[in-house]
């Protein structure tokens, strides 16, 4: 008998994945070589199609602030709650927040 995984991604079959025809598509590359400055503020949008610097599921979809950079990831500061969490996200899983004005 083997025993299950129990891996962080072990639940992620149908939050994180891709409609049939995306699959394999990197996201586009205007969206990679977006620089972010401090005090920015981003959404997080998980891309199952690349596994480094992914966030862990639970963030998907949090809006956080740029507090920083690390290699070629940001720190992104994520408030769940009452806790504020510093992030390592790297950015094809970022999109800029759109702030209305």
């Amino acid at each position: 008998m083997v025993k299950a995984p129990k891996g962080f991604r072990r639940h992620t079959r149908k939050v994180l994945r891709k409609h049939v025809r995306e699959k394999g598509a990197i996201p586009p590359l205007s969206l990679l070589m977006t620089e972010y400055k401090l005090g920015d503020k981003v959404h997080i949008v998980i891309n199952p199609s690349i596994h480094k610097g992914m966030p862990h599921r639970r963030y998907h979809g949090k809006t956080g602030e740029i507090i920083g950079k690390r290699g070629k990831a940001y720190i992104v500061k994520v408030r769940i709650n009452d806790k504020e969490k510093e992030l390592f996200i790297r950015p094809e899983h970022l999109r800029p927040a759109v702030t209305r004005s």
